[in-house]
């Protein structure tokens, strides 16, 4: 009688088990270390923007929230997860936090559907965000000292795992000018402005993630390679480089267009286009006619506001190129086929009856670039055996920078094409999600390509 009572007994001195508050540390490391970053974490094998910031957020709500209500502790994790987000795409496409929350307000304008990239991210972040509502109903109200330290170490133990697996491509992220960073841009590095004698048109065409190879032979020789032509040197001077670039594409208009580092913002603010000094209104003063042309929407970054400002003194967009004849092509930046472009620059300066500065912003190369959509973008295996083997995105956009700059190269070698100076600069490294193929392109500086007329030069 007295074994079967003292069995028990010993069987629990020797199997504890865990104490109510230890299971409600782990409760809670489930939910704000582990739920609340493995997305991210699982991008550490491709590549991905360091987190310490939302890894630490995370954490530090989660501790405070942990004695509330569970709708309390959900919001709050719902808080956590959206910021964990934004943070992760403004360090993908290189903006500051402000800039892609202003950014938002044109969501409506671009298809993600249209990527399954999106879409797979989209069903993730739904399921985790279902995942913690359920795992909330547990007690995660710890207390013991032991167990706060231990949550501490987890956290910080994160934030070192993310550091490591990051280290070396930390430039490839958060690219925002430093104060007092000395400015250079293709326009100045070439002295495209300074050939603006009336004597020939000026046409700067702004290339939709024009990335510089970095230590890949095969993107290096496609590079401009259709320009390496006779017909293209029996007519103009070719000359190549690079330039720093920082943040994205609105910072790269800034950056060629107004001479500057920054972003639109500050155009949105004056209605005086003479104090800010950009390019098209110094030419609109030396009787240049100023055109600009984009194959998206006006409204996207509010171009149709600011182009104006800067001395653009007409503006295409998409609808008024598939107007003129452009076919449509998708992604999740749908908008006009940047291949038939070149043949409407190409005849407005035909027309004109004054020498012309032409702008013109590409669009289908924004990633990620998909198959199908009219991109002619399936079957790379054209363009690069070796890319459409190891790198099939970047095949895909070889294969659009490839129809275009055959397109380009049509109209400005022809006979009837007027005297013009041509100059093609990226806007920014292609920001691939993964960093196998993000780690084939400078971090710092994207590429140029000067077409310089041969002829008369500029006097003085």
């Amino acid at each position: 009688m007295n074994k079967s009572i003292e069995a028990p007994v010993e069987a629990r001195r020797f199997n504890p088990g865990f104490s109510p508050d230890f299971k409600s540390f782990m409760n809670w490391a489930l939910v704000w270390v582990i739920l609340a970053n493995i997305p991210f974490i699982a991008m550490w094998m491709v590549g991905a923007p360091p987190r310490t910031i939302p890894i630490a957020l995370a954490g530090l709500v989660g501790l405070i929230v942990k004695r509330m209500s569970r709708v309390i502790q959900w919001l709050a994790f719902v808080g956590v997860m959206v910021f964990s987000l934004l943070s992760f795409v403004s360090g993908l496409f290189s903006l500051t936090l402000d800039s892609l929350l202003y950014s938002l307000q044109f969501f409506a304008e671009i298809k993600p559907s249209n990527s399954m990239e999106y879409i797979a991210a989209a069903v993730v972040m739904l399921g985790i965000l279902i995942g913690s509502w359920f795992l909330l109903k547990r007690d995660t109200n710890f207390s013991k000292p032991l167990h706060i330290l231990l949550g501490g170490a987890m956290i910080f133990g994160l934030v070192g795992a993310d550091a490591a697996v990051g280290e070396g491509m930390r430039g490839h992220y958060f690219r925002v000018a430093p104060v007092g960073t000395a400015f250079e841009s293709a326009v100045s590095k070439t002295g495209f402005a300074a050939r603006a004698d009336g004597k020939r048109h000026l046409v700067l065409i702004m290339v939709e993630s024009l990335g510089l190879p970095k230590n890949n032979q095969a993107m290096s020789d496609k590079l401009f390679a259709y320009y390496n032509d006779d017909a293209v040197k029996a007519r103009y001077e070719v000359s190549q480089g690079s330039s720093l670039y920082y943040n994205s594409t609105t910072a790269g208009e800034m950056r060629e267009l107004c001479g500057r580092w920054g972003d639109y913002y500050e155009l949105l603010e004056t209605d005086d286009p003479a104090k800010l000094n950009c390019l098209p209104a110094q030419l609109a003063k030396k009787g240049y006619a100023t055109r600009a042309v984009h194959s998206f929407n006006g409204p996207f970054f509010k171009r149709a506001t600011w182009y104006p400002k800067i001395g653009f003194q007409t503006r295409a967009f998409a609808a008024d190129l598939e107007k003129r004849g452009a076919e449509w092509c998708g992604g999740v930046f749908a908008g006009a086929c940047d291949r038939q472009v070149p043949k409407m620059l190409a005849e407005d300066l035909k027309r004109a009856k004054q020498p012309t500065f032409q702008y013109w912003l590409t669009l289908n190369t924004h990633l990620p670039v998909p198959t199908e959509q009219n991109l002619n973008a399936e079957n790379c295996e054209k363009v690069s055996v070796e890319l459409a083997s190891n790198y099939p995105m970047i095949c895909r956009q070889f294969s659009i920078f490839d129809d275009i700059d055959r397109a380009l190269i049509a109209e400005i070698t022809a006979s009837d094409f007027p005297e013009a100076d041509i100059l093609l600069v990226g806007d920014h490294m292609p920001p691939f999600f993964d960093r196998h193929h993000r780690s084939q392109f400078d971090p710092e500086r994207v590429p140029w390509l000067y077409l310089k007329a041969k002829g008369s030069q500029p006097e003085g």
